[in-house]
């Protein structure tokens, strides 16, 4: 005999099926959402955005960026614990893999089972990289990508025959240098500008910039930026890069002090040669945190970009 379904049994399963979607939506609500690895400050109304920092970075980086979105969007901040704040899990073993699977199942859980499509993720450095990972990995859970001044592997822009195995020494022991840095006595009182030649110096070409950075540094947590950066060192997306469908955007900065813009495009732009969808524009005179250096710029290249 065939088993047959009441009409009070398909609205109980349907009553279910919109409780679990408003539960969900319920799951990143506006203000703080405290994670293991992360913390996300969800702000705004609209599309959705994410906005990921990059190695040391605390949430505060996208700033001037929030301040002119959010209007228009509903914005994500995402601060990795130990950048800003105490570091918690992130303060042994490994940071950036974990870390990319919380955001990305942040994102699962806070934007697209919600049924919402899924959000424009825009990482600068790190994050960047972290972006890609999740595109890569998870790509239905990225609607599209911007990548401020990073590539799959940052060992070919020191040394075009790097690998992994190869960079791995020198990361580890870089690691270490700054990691003998925690439990040191930090200094006190306001952070003044280093100076260009410091080597915040490298980071932004603007005094407020370097004293943005400087501030931001001395307040993460050594132990974990020592892991993330170690993680960098030795992490190869080239060969996934295939699994990307999201479009992405790369934005890299060029100063003619630091290397000619055709030395800048030959060391970003063919790393990305498998993503199927891929546009790039060089900054010039901007060093590494393009925000800071050429905000205009920035701020038009980050509207055109949501709104593509």
């Amino acid at each position: 005999m065939k088993k047959r379904i009441s009409v009070a049994a398909i609205f109980i399963l349907i009553a279910g099926l919109v409780a679990s979607r408003a539960d969900a939506a319920e799951a990143c609500p506006a203000g703080m959402n405290e994670g293991k690895r992360i913390t996300v400050l969800v702000e705004g109304a609209g599309p959705d955005v994410a906005l990921i920092p990059g190695l040391s970075s605390p949430r505060g980086v996208w700033d001037a960026t929030a301040e002119r979105l959010k209007g228009r969007y509903r914005l994500h901040r995402v601060q990795i614990r130990g950048f800003g704040d105490e570091a918690g899990i992130n303060a042994e073993g490994p940071v950036l893999e974990p870390m990319m699977r919380e955001v990305a199942d942040y994102i699962d859980d806070c934007i697209t089972d919600a049924g919402r499509p899924a959000p424009a993720v825009i990482g600068h450095s790190m994050g960047g990289l972290t972006g890609l990972m999740i595109a890569a990995r998870a790509p239905q859970e990225v609607g599209k990508l911007m990548i401020v001044d990073a590539v799959p592997f940052i060992g070919l822009l020191f040394n075009p025959a790097a690998t992994v195995e190869r960079m791995t020494p020198q990361a580890d022991q870089m690691a270490a240098m700054m990691r003998a840095q925690y439990g040191q006595p930090k200094p006190t009182g306001p952070v003044a500008d280093p100076g260009p030649m410091s080597m915040a110096g490298g980071l932004s070409n603007t005094p407020a910039g370097r004293i943005a950075i400087v501030g931001w540094m001395r307040d993460a947590d050594p132990r974990v930026t020592a892991q993330v950066f170690r993680d960098v060192m030795v992490t190869d997306l080239r060969g996934e890069l295939a699994a990307v469908t999201a479009p992405v955007t790369l934005l890299y900065a060029q100063d003619d002090s630091a290397m000619p813009p055709e030395r800048a495009k030959a060391g970003f732009e063919p790393q990305y040669a498998g993503v199927a969808k891929f546009e790039a524009q060089m900054v010039p005179n901007s060093r590494h945190f393009i925000m800071l250096d050429q905000p205009e710029v920035f701020a038009a290249a980050v509207d055109a970009f949501l709104a593509e």
